[in-house]
């Protein structure tokens, strides 16, 4: 099975830049957005042979998650059931007969870190989430984690330290997720892999001098680890300041 994850980063803009066209090529069973910025009444969007789900925050035009897949779910839930956490469209989870597919947009710490307070308080409670699910099906887990978890997954982790998505309590949250059952799938594979980024600020010419940052991810149950077969950073695609990140397992 192929599953695709991208952080569109508004997707009314991305489909004027080329989205349907590497929708239909890549062709995926599970296809996971995050920052759709939109209600599910500002757009029409024609995609023969798969289902549609959508997650959008109450506040228009900000954050959002959808998933489109050939599958159909057993289930389908959005949001982890806490209530201040289930305002701004940042989770679905559709539930299939071997796994759990979970597509998260986790919230940014802001500049100053003025939101990095709620984000410990976010991972928490989504880690515990994940961990329920875990102990019923293997959980997928994709989408933008916003966080680089180690020096060789941004350019300058120097300079970053202190900013938000490089902070010390933000990549301890993601290293106590994977030792608590996941992995991370492109760090399996690709243990020594430099240079490889999924997001680049539209500032500077970023991504044309590729100072970026991983961190969009698919962190899979150990369990599923021998069913991993490939899992790629789609650096050449563009319509995002994101590119997509893909994942292939025998499942």
């Amino acid at each position: 099975m192929r599953f695709i994850s991208w952080n569109t980063n508004g997707l009314r803009a991305c489909l004027t830049k080329g989205f349907l066209d590497f929708f239909q090529n890549i062709d995926a069973d599970f296809f996971s957005l995050q920052e759709t910025k939109l209600q599910p009444e500002q757009i029409s969007l024609e995609l023969p042979g798969y289902r549609q789900y959508w997650n959008s925050a109450e506040k228009k035009g900000y954050s959002g998650t959808a998933v489109f897949t050939k599958h159909e779910p057993l289930n389908v839930t959005y949001g982890i059931n806490i209530d201040e956490h289930d305002r701004e469209g940042r989770v679905i989870t559709l539930e299939m007969p071997e796994f759990f597919l979970v597509n998260v947009y986790t919230p940014n710490s802001k500049e100053e870190l003025a939101r990095l307070d709620y984000r410990m308080k976010w991972e928490d409670d989504f880690r515990a989430y994940l961990l329920r699910l875990n102990e019923q099906k293997p959980v997928i887990l994709c989408g933008d984690l916003n966080v680089a978890h180690t020096e060789i997954d941004l350019k300058n982790p120097k300079t970053n330290r202190r900013n938000a998505g490089f902070t010390d309590e933000e990549r301890e949250k993601l290293s106590t997720l994977l030792a608590n059952g996941f992995i991370d799938s492109y760090r399996y594979l690709h243990p020594d892999t430099a240079g490889v980024y999924s997001w680049w600020s539209y500032r500077f010419k970023a991504r044309e001098k590729n100072a970026g940052w991983r961190i969009d991810y698919f962190l899979i149950s150990e369990r599923l680890k021998n069913n991993l077969t490939r899992a790629e950073i789609l650096t050449d695609i563009y319509g995002s300041d994101h590119c997509p990140v893909l994942l292939e397992l025998n499942i």
